[in-house]
This record gives structure tokens, C-alpha cells and sequence, in this order.
């Protein structure tokens, strides 16, 4: 065997031995959830450079935007619930042992002047709300369905896992492009592979987990509605708004990264009785 051949049958090994250690290294649980997730920035060193390149990107888009001044009452009005909600959450976490949860986190509440029906939250608390969403909230507690879920993305650190998810279908391509090389000798049935694992991985891996991670953030926004002294029943209300407001056709769930209207419908409304039962308000 030369040492050519040798490289080549060594590489996917390299490369599979690298997920597996990725997958083992990076399990973690998600607070309040105990769901499995994978999340390579774990040590304070990885999580605080994500945080800052966050930060950074969070800078960037305001430059970019039209942030209501914030004397303005709607702007007030966010900067209020964020805060109220977030006191709440890290009340919480601080109390039942978990407020490591939240290290480096720099809350910060941004009402943008944009027509679109959009709000954010990027990793380590920086929360955007658009003006165009503010009307289908129609009031605080609509508001606080919103807050809460897009302060759920970034407590159960979604970003961090589905970069590391991305890492690793990233790797899992590569061995198998690698080992259809190997294969066929082919660079055809090498780019072949690509865009069919692409497809694959999309509908089968990266999909499914964007639409857990949006049920994830609705549950937990209940939960921190909740513990705020927010009305946790308008979380079905403020879908129905999302939904009748909508314009065009969606894609079938399946090919969405988000749950259909309908099934967030059906999970507030079967969620708000259990959250209402089994969480209290945080004085």
C-alpha cells in the first residue's frame, strides 16, 4: 500500500474519530428542560469568545438599523417586560443552583423601527423586537409571549448547539465525500454525495432540531411568562394573531425550521394549564 492509499483510508478515520469526540465532549443539558444537547462551547474560555462574537454581531446590526430612541413609550414598554422577565428567570436559576447558566449574559433590550414581524435574541441576552410585531402583540402579555420565547433561545443556548451541530454535519460530510472518493475514484460521485447528504442533513437532522428548539423556546417562554406574573394563556392568542396575520403560503412543516401555526396553537393551549400548575411567580 502507498502511501497515498494510505492518507486517503486514513482521513475518514481522522474525521470520524473527531465527531465521536466531538458528540462525547460536547453533551450537555439544557436548564429546566434536562433535554441532551450537543454544545462544543462549554469551558468559560469558548463560551465567553461566542459570547463576544455575538456581541459583536449584535453591535454590527444596530449600526446598521433604526433603534427607537429610548425615550419612546414602546421602547420603554420592552425594556420594562425584558427586564421583569429576566429578574424573574435569574432569580430562579440563582436559587436552584444554576446560575452559572447565565455568566457573561448582558441583557439588553432594542425596539428597531422595521415593518417587519420579527423579533430576536442572540446569544449572551441581546433582544431585538421589531416594530411591525408590536401590533399582533397587542398588549404586555402578548409581548411577554414573545420576550419570553426569544430569552428561551438563549438560556437553553441554542445558537452554541446548532453551530455545533453544524461543526458536525460539516465533519460527517467530509468523511463521507472522503470515503466515496475512496470508493469510485470519482470527484462526480464525491460532489454527488455532497449536495444529496446536504439535502439529507437538512431535512433530517437540521430541520427537525431548529423546530425542537422553537417548541423548546415556546415552552420555556411560558414558564418564564409565568414566573414573571404574566398572563401564560395568551401564548395560544398571540398565535392565533401570527396566524391570521400571515400572508402567502408556508412550506409543510416538515421542510420548515419552525412548527406550523396550528401545532403551536394546540402546544400553548395543552402547555398553559401545566406551566400555570406547576410554576409560581418569583417575588
Amino acid at each position: 500500500m502507498g502511501a497515498g492509499s494510505f492518507n486517503i483510508m486514513k482521513k475518514p478515520f481522522l474525521l470520524a474519530s473527531v465527531a465521536l469526540l466531538l458528540t462525547v465532549a460536547a453533551c450537555t443539558r439544557v436548564a429546566l428542560t434536562g433535554r441532551k444537547q450537543l454544545n462544543v462551547f462549554k469551558s468559560d474560555g469558548q463560551r465567553s469568545s461566542f459570547m463576544q462574537m455575538s456581541f459583536a454581531s449584535y453591535k454590527d446590526f444596530l449600526s446598521k438599523a433604526k433603534p427607537v430612541p429610548t425615550s419612546n413609550a414602546n421602547t420603554q414598554m420592552i425594556q420594562r417586560i425584558g427586564g421583569k422577565l429576566t429578574r424573574a428567570i435569574e432569580t430562579y436559576l440563582i436559587q436552584n443552583g444554576m446560575g452559572n447558566e447565565i455568566n457573561g449574559y448582558q441583557w439588553e433590550f432594542t425596539l428597531v423601527d422595521d415593518k417587519n414581524v420579527n423579533a430576536f435574541c442572540m446569544p449572551g441576552g441581546k433582544v431585538v423586537f421589531y416594530t411591525g410585531i408590536l401590533p399582533i402583540c397587542k398588549n404586555e402579555d402578548g409581548i411577554a409571549v414573545v420576550m419570553g420565547h426569544e430569552i428561551a433561545h438563549a438560556i437553553a443556548n441554542h445558537g452554541a448547539e446548532r453551530m455545533t451541530r453544524a461543526y458536525g454535519a460539516n465533519i460527517l460530510g467530509q468523511v463521507g465525500a472522503v470515503a466515496v472518493g475512496a470508493k469510485t475514484g470519482s470527484q462526480e460521485a464525491v460532489d454527488m454525495f455532497g449536495q444529496i447528504f446536504g439535502l439529507g442533513a437538512n431535512a433530517g437532522v437540521i430541520l427537525p432540531n431548529s423546530r425542537n428548539q422553537e417548541s423548546e423556546a415556546d415552552k420555556l417562554g411560558l414558564i418564564f411568562m409565568r414566573m414573571a406574573g404574566y398572563n401564560v394563556r395568551e401564548g395560544a392568542e398571540l398565535w392565533k394573531r401570527m396566524s391570521q396575520n400571515s400572508t402567502g403560503q408556508k412550506p409543510a412543516e416538515w421542510m420548515s425550521t419552525h412548527p406550523s401555526d396550528a401545532t403551536r396553537i394546540a402546544n400553548m393551549s395543552q402547555w398553559a394549564p401545566e406551566v400555570e400548575a406547576k410554576w409560581g411567580v418569583q417575588k
